[in-house]
């Protein structure tokens, strides 16, 4: 190896341009395909949040082969040798493209959908992006090899440029991709960039093997500072904490909002936002700042987890804010411990192993081991253990507060025991003294963490007891069991309701009601909340069956089975399910018996995704076909597309109907699906139910619903009701396979919550 002096090497090395415009490009092209691929594959298992979480955790398994395959390569002594190399995995990795979901395994499975999935992005996208994923550490190592240190040269700065490069991209998708290109021209386009990026780095790579080379790393690792295993294992958790948080955090928006990319892209928007902070010479946020502005989020986050009556903006803020700060903590903490650059790509392949920990735990072991998304606030508080411990002679005061936290936290369980056996107390505006007097108490102990947070094993100690209490202490109902699968997870809850002769029994999907039954042989077989003779589905069924005898029926969306009450000798009913676990709740007569003890016909359950498994049933069958997957919170958007209600419209028979039921807390779905229905060539009629306010029974619930006929005959029965008016088609776009505007949904609904609460 030619050994040139310092001032002349100046003058023959690469531009230092060069090295960070194809690790930005690089992790650009990485980053805008993961939400492109996971908005291809959603559709196919039902729109669940569940499929971004197991696409995160797949993209971070592959993350880590890219990384290990990066490291590998540094035992090849020459630059040229790696250059060559990884050039040619490049172009091999392109033989998966053009990016599509590769067909090889089938259709999706309901029974084993992880594994689907996971097989599924392996052969779509695995090898291309795997490849990518390895340019920035490699990159960074050749700049090490032929820019070397000194100021402004630590190669860890491209890091930064790496994750600016990921953050703008997914940035851009939400904002400028996916409002503007359709899937097919994303799909193209991604294939595009890929192959300018082989031609970029193949011109870095001749730019990098004619410049002159420092030692290759064997010998300079020699010399470097042995990395101990404590110092490995810190490193994978430090980087496992953010990875599993930012899962976790994205599950409890979705759930509470949409599974949508445009949600998904913030969290891991935020998290890579993280990473550019933290490995800047000069981080924007200092330190000192993140602990105790994390402390504080923390805090706060900890004692309104499980509540889910807060304003959504308030709760979004708070659990964002604890996410960004608690991320931006560790990987401060990382960028601390980061050893010399001769170290370089081990440093990044522990960093990746403890991402695929975090991921991994959330994505598969979590719903596995848990009945609850129970690892959101685990994680949440064993964060705390991050922070900096301090020395280990504690202070009279720290005692005081941690003691003080401790008592608060655990007083409000008790209060909550006494409110639940008496409930009658002195009401306070819309809370109840008791209420009031259970969130002070909460905020002391929010408080108290917040003053010990000097001390991580104190502070660790206190924000679990009061998420514990918290969650004792929330506004559900008591929970009677539990059950959790790929789809989300659902809750069985009863509350004592007179009126319907004792208990009635409630089935929740996160937190939204999907049905409820009363136990009473008196009202079991009544329908409530949403299906009551008065709603408008029970409308529908009325108005039907008083004119036939018989009625093919499909419902999408099981719940708890109400509509089976609606069933007589003469009707057949199908179930359209994705979720095998909803079938086999609602036909245990344990839980829900409404399918079993109710219906009078017949009645069956096709399991899979409805849109694949309704088209497969045949043309002009049904006489009513109710789609009712509207009013979970995790919408499944592609069931509300033009080309999805076109589909579900050549299967009624001539004067049949279609019900969209579009009752939804945080989405107004009624704009979008009257522009729909015109699209798809159907007629339609909207009924906007509103109970007033002190007047109706527990059993009974606000209702938006749209009829739809494959012409105006097929409505007359409904032309004369006051109650249904003619839909409005022209209020907003309608939503299409390649065009659904869920930001603006939230939007509109956030400002009809405004003008209804005046």
């Amino acid at each position: 190896m030619t050994s040139i002096p310092a001032d002349q090497r100046a003058g023959v090395l690469p531009p230092r341009a060069l090295f960070a415009v194809t690790v930005f490009a690089s992790a650009a092209l990485v980053f805008l395909v993961e939400p492109m691929v996971a908005k291809l594959v959603l559709p196919q298992l039902g729109g669940s949040p569940s499929v971004w979480n197991t696409s995160l955790a797949f993209f971070q398994i592959a993350l880590l082969a890219g990384y290990g395959y990066a490291h590998a390569l540094q035992r090849l002594r020459t630059v040229r040798a790696q250059a060559l190399v990884h050039c040619a995995v490049l172009v091999l990795a392109a033989l998966a493209l053009p990016l599509r979901v590769n067909a090889v395994f089938g259709p999706p499975s309901s029974q084993y959908p992880s594994l689907w999935l996971l097989g599924v992005l392996a052969v779509s996208i695995g090898a291309p992006f795997a490849a990518l994923s390895a340019t920035a550490p490699l990159v960074q190592a050749w700049y090490a090899r032929v820019v070397g240190g000194g100021e402004g040269r630590e190669p860890y700065v491209l890091y930064a440029a790496s994750n600016l490069g990921s953050l703008l991209a997914l940035l851009a998708y939400p904002v400028l991709v996916e409002p503007t290109l359709t899937l097919e021209g994303q799909r193209l386009g991604w294939s595009a960039g890929y192959a300018v990026f082989v031609l970029l780095i193949g011109s870095l790579a001749l730019t990098v093997v004619r410049a002159p080379q420092l030692p290759a790393p064997a010998a300079t690792q020699t010399a470097a500072k042995p990395v101990l295993w404590v110092e490995r294992l810190r490193w994978a958790a430090l980087a496992a904490i953010p990875s599993s948080l930012m899962l976790g955090v994205t599950t409890h928006i979705t759930t509470d909002v949409a599974s949508a990319p445009f949600l998904w892209v913030l969290p891991l928007a935020l998290y890579l936002l993280t990473f550019v902070i933290a490995f800047q010479a000069r981080p924007a946020i200092p330190p000192k700042v993140t602990l105790t502005v994390q402390a504080a989020l923390v805090a706060a986050c900890a004692a309104i987890l499980p509540f889910s009556g807060l304003h959504i903006a308030l709760q979004f803020a708070i659990h964002i804010g604890a996410f960004f700060f608690t991320a931006l903590m560790c990987h401060q903490a990382l960028v601390a411990q980061r050893p010399e650059p001769a170290r370089l790509t081990e440093f990044y392949l522990w960093m990746s192993v403890g991402g695929v920990v975090g991921g991994g735990f959330n994505a598969f072991i979590a719903p596995v081991i848990f009945d609850n998304v129970w690892e959101y606030p685990l994680v949440l508080a064993l964060s705390c253990l991050a922070r900096p411990w301090g020395n280990w002679r504690i202070e009279p005061q720290a005692w005081v507060m941690l003691g003080m936290g401790m008592v608060c936290a655990l007083a409000t369980v008790a209060i909550t025991s006494f409110r639940s056996h008496f409930p009658g107390h002195e009401v306070v505006g819309d809370l109840n003294l008791l209420q009031l007097v259970t969130i002070a108490l909460m905020m002391a102990a929010a408080i108290a963490a917040f003053i010990v947070r000097g001390r991580a094993l104190l502070f660790f100690a206190v924000i679990s007891v009061l998420s514990m209490s918290a969650d004792a202490a929330s506004d559900r109902a008591t929970t009677t069991q539990s059950w959790r699968s790929f789809f989300g997870v659902l809750r069985q809850s009863q509350a004592e309701v007179p009126a319907l002769g004792g208990t009635v029994r409630m089935l929740a999907h996160g937190t939204t009601l999907h049905g409820a039954q009363a136990a009473n042989p008196a009202w079991r077989c009544h329908p409530l909340v949403y299906y009551t003779p008065s709603t408008p589905i029970g409308q529908v069924f009325a108005a039907l069956q008083k004119e036939r005898p018989d009625l093919r029926i499909g419902a999408v969306g099981l719940g708890t089975g109400s509509v089976a009450a609606y069933v007589r000798p003469g009707d057949h009913l199908t179930f359209f399910e994705i979720d095998p676990l909803v079938i086999r709740i609602s036909t245990n007569p344990a839980h829900f018996s409404y399918t079993t003890a109710c219906a009078k016909g017949p009645v069956d359950y096709v399991v899979g995704d409805a849109r694949l498994t309704v088209a497969k049933q045949p043309p002009a069958a049904f006489d009513i076909l109710l789609i009712d997957a509207f009013s979970s919170d995790a919408v499944p958007a592609h069931l509300l597309t033009a080309e999805a209600v076109r589909g579900y419209l050549t299967h009624l028979k001539p004067d049949g109907v279609l019900i969209l039921h579009l009752s939804n807390r945080n989405l107004d779905l009624k704009g979008p699906a009257q522009a729909v229905a015109r699209a798809a060539g159907g007629v339609a009629l909207l009924q906007q139910r509103r109970i007033a306010k002190g007047q109706g029974a527990f059993w009974e619930a606000d209702e938006d619903a749209l009829v739809i006929g494959r012409s105006p005959t097929a409505l007359a029965r409904f032309a004369g009701d006051r109650r249904w008016t003619p839909s409005d088609p022209t209020k907003v776009r309608p939503w299409t396979d390649d065009y659904v505007n869920l930001p603006g949904a939230l939007w509109r609904r956030m400002k009809e919550r405004a003008v209804g609460d005046r």
